[in-house]
């Protein structure tokens, strides 16, 4: 294992020392990462979403900021504005949060949409304009966004322009007795230590903050990392099957209203490629593209209403298509 690669193990075991029982959500965090995409997070209060990514802030060269999505929330809020200096007379631009390296939109369905429009462009094209100028973000630049499902009075639902612009969609439960247990330690001697405020000490040791040129150069492998012709088909098959879904059953026709979008292709692809480097593997298995289906097809493929009248879910959905899709 080179060193690069050994530095995001190391970033993976400190994640999930500190964020107890989501493995799945550090995997998909460092996921996003080297796929260079945004992660939508849906979960109940109190599931460590952001917890997770001020940890991975941590360890990460770069800044990190919390946006709090509220329904009074404006764009300028997020982007930031033109200020008025009467000394000369002069427009000078003040940065908003959106300037910075990872970003933590907590609650994003409470706003309305012409602020989560505004996250439009920054997602998708890296860049904000406001007036007359573009201003570029920096880089590496990562949203992760979160909405309680569990809620639905004064909450906004994310437009398909805005979910196709996330890389990958998960879904965080509540832990088992078990891990639960641990998160109680954990959280036990934090409290001890004076642990928990902003600004304090952590229990974990120091580790080494992987730097931008390291995640450039993990970036860098993980596109080159090989998959089959056969696999690349297969991944293809997948993403056209939430398009034309009759080839594979009649029970499935007319259950689709709308299918995934070609980034949904290149979503899968890039994150089977990070999924296999981060397992140390220099080849993409048909397990990678399976596993993360789900997460890259949940939030583009959007049901008929019959479909989803007789109980069909995205989730049923995909799961039968890679039963019925043949595998390489």
């Amino acid at each position: 294992m080179d060193s690069v690669q050994s530095r995001f193990t190391q970033l993976s075991g400190a994640l999930s020392r500190q964020i107890i029982g989501q493995s799945q959500l550090v995997e998909r965090l460092l996921l996003a990462l080297l796929a260079d995409g945004h992660l939508l997070v849906e979960g109940a209060p109190g599931l460590a979403k952001t917890r997770a990514i001020r940890e991975l802030g941590k360890r990460l060269e770069g800044s990190f900021h919390r946006i709090q999505f509220t329904p009074d929330l404006l764009p300028a809020d997020l982007t930031g504005t033109d200020i008025y200096r009467p000394q000369d007379g002069s427009f000078v631009f003040q940065p908003g949060p959106l300037f910075h390296n990872l970003i933590l939109a907590d609650e994003i369905n409470r706003a309305p949409a012409k602020v989560q429009s505004a996250l439009l462009e920054a997602m998708g094209e890296r860049q904000i304009t406001v007036g007359q100028k573009t201003y570029h973000l920096t880089d590496p630049f990562l949203v992760m966004a979160t909405q309680n499902p569990i809620e639905q009075e004064g909450t906004y639902p994310l437009p398909e322009a805005q979910l196709d612009r996330f890389l990958l969609h998960i879904r965080i439960d509540y832990p088992p007795v078990e891990t639960e247990r641990q998160i109680l330690a954990l959280a036990r001697a934090e409290a001890v230590a004076g642990i928990g405020t902003p600004g304090s000490a952590s229990l974990e040791p120091e580790v080494q903050r992987l730097s931008v040129a390291d995640l450039h150069q993990a970036r860098q492998e993980v596109f080159a990392l090989h998959l089959a012709d056969n696999l690349e088909e297969y991944l293809l098959q997948i993403i056209l099957a939430t398009r034309r879904p009759q080839p594979y059953g009649d029970d499935l026709a007319g259950a689709i209203q709308y299918g995934a979008s070609p980034r949904a292709s290149i979503a899968l692809d890039r994150c089977s490629r990070a999924r296999a480097w981060l397992a140390g593997r220099d080849y993409v298995s048909p397990e990678d593209i399976q596993n993360l289906a789900f997460d890259v097809l949940r939030h583009r493929v959007i049901l008929s209403y019959e479909a989803e009248a007789g109980g069909m879910t995205v989730d049923r959905l995909v799961g039968e298509l890679i039963a019925r899709i043949p595998v390489p």
